[in-house]
């Protein structure tokens, strides 16, 4: 009997490990992508967890949408699924992520770099991902975890930096005070990720072949972009600045500036002797310097 609790248990820690470490390994990369400054490992620890909170909430809304949906639409039919994916499964998932990421990033002080919102986004979703990813491995075996670990945590992933890449530019725009900007990108950041979650998933819940082909197009083009995007962003990452902050930047270089100018415009040659004789600088500057013979 113990003999087969401690090996029930190794395999419970086997597939724990399974499921988790896809997730944790692009977690490592995007992470170390973040060159200028990291962020707090407190903030980033609480992304993970609102991850697993939104994976929960989730869960209750999709099966609420699920329920509300069948009253409308059979769901024996084909287009079941595809609403199914767009407007229950994708909308739920990814609008929690976007309003716990807000509710967290928003103004946080750490929030002060462009690529900063790609970390934020990606830390939640694949606290997300991990989450979700015990039950289905779990649930279906240890096979799973390497199927999910190919498609779907990387598909976690895609749907974050998207999020992430236009949620940054929100941010920049509210320095900028352009209100208007501000909330489309906002609106851009939420709903193009679940544009692309639904259409990931009404791709599988599609059972032919066609949209498997489609599927597998989809994604060798689509983790092909997010992995030069994610390098692009690093690579041109840049500071969050207010208008105030870059008015007070432009200030002080044109004072640096008039500083130089007016010291080039002050300062004198130092004057060297005539002709190797001590005492004698010349004709015209003479009684400048105080000296004659």
């Amino acid at each position: 009997m113990f003999l087969a609790l401690g090996v029930m248990g190794i395999l419970l820690w086997i597939c724990l490990i399974a499921a988790v470490v896809p997730a944790v390994a692009l977690l490592i990369y995007v992470y170390r992508q973040d060159r200028i400054e990291k962020e707090p490992g407190g903030l980033l620890a609480k992304l993970v967890g609102l991850g697993v909170v939104a994976a929960l909430i989730a869960s209750v809304l999709e099966g609420l949408g699920e329920w509300i949906l069948s009253m409308f639409v059979d769901y024996t039919l084909g287009i079941f699924n595809v609403m199914f994916a767009f407007i229950v499964v994708a909308a739920a998932e990814e609008g929690m992520k976007f309003l716990l990421m807000k509710k967290a990033t928003w103004k946080h002080p750490a929030f002060d770099y462009k690529f900063d919102a790609i970390v934020y986004a990606t830390f939640l979703s694949l606290g997300f991902a991990a989450f979700e990813n015990i039950f289905y491995v779990l649930d279906y075996g240890l096979g799973t975890a390497l199927v999910r670990a190919l498609i779907s945590i990387p598909g976690h992933l895609g749907f974050a930096v998207v999020m992430g890449y236009f949620y940054g530019r929100a941010k920049m725009a509210e320095q900028r005070n352009d209100a208007n900007a501000c909330e489309k990108l906002l609106w851009t950041s939420f709903l193009s990720a679940m544009l692309l979650h639904g259409f990931f998933d009404a791709c599988l819940m599609t059972d032919n072949e066609y949209a498997g082909a489609l599927f597998l197009i989809f994604i060798i083009i689509f983790y092909a972009i997010i992995f030069r995007l994610i390098k692009r962003e690093s690579n041109s990452d840049m500071a969050i600045l207010s208008e105030e902050t870059l008015r007070e930047q432009a200030d002080t270089a044109a004072r640096n500036e008039r500083m130089v100018q007016d010291f080039y415009a002050t300062a004198k040659p130092k004057p060297t002797p005539k002709d190797g004789v001590v005492g004698s600088w010349g004709d015209d500057d003479d009684d400048d310097y105080g000296y004659s013979e």
